[in-house]
């Protein structure tokens, strides 16, 4: 004999309602930081933007500069370092870790003398 529970409406999506009625004021932190963006790329900041926290993170996210594809590779300091262990254990640094900041970390902390 088994015994199954129920519980009606357990699995079922429901839609939440949060009670904001008014929008939260952006901490100064974000506020000065879009400040400095504005100033930076020459775009002014909409009127009354800094009373809604959601939409002044918005504009930070448009604004915001992107990514650069060579933050991925190490840096100088990392390959001047990897190369001076390698030269001190008579060997060479992998070419794949030239290529990816992670790999050469991984590289340098697992070579790097006591």
């Amino acid at each position: 004999m088994s015994v199954q529970f129920s519980f009606p409406g357990l699995l079922e999506p429901q839609a939440l309602e949060l009670p904001l009625s008014h929008p939260q004021p952006a901490s100064e932190k974000q506020i000065d930081y879009a400040r400095a963006l504005a100033a930076k790329t020459g775009s002014p900041l909409p009127k009354g933007i800094e009373a809604d926290r959601a939409r002044l993170s918005a504009w930070i996210d448009a604004h915001k500069p992107r990514e650069s594809a060579f933050n991925a590779y190490p840096s100088s300091k990392q390959v001047g370092f990897a190369e001076r262990i390698a030269k001190l254990k008579r060997t060479q640094v992998p070419p794949e870790c030239f290529r990816d900041r992670a790999l050469m970390s991984r590289w340098i902390d697992s070579n790097k003398p006591r």
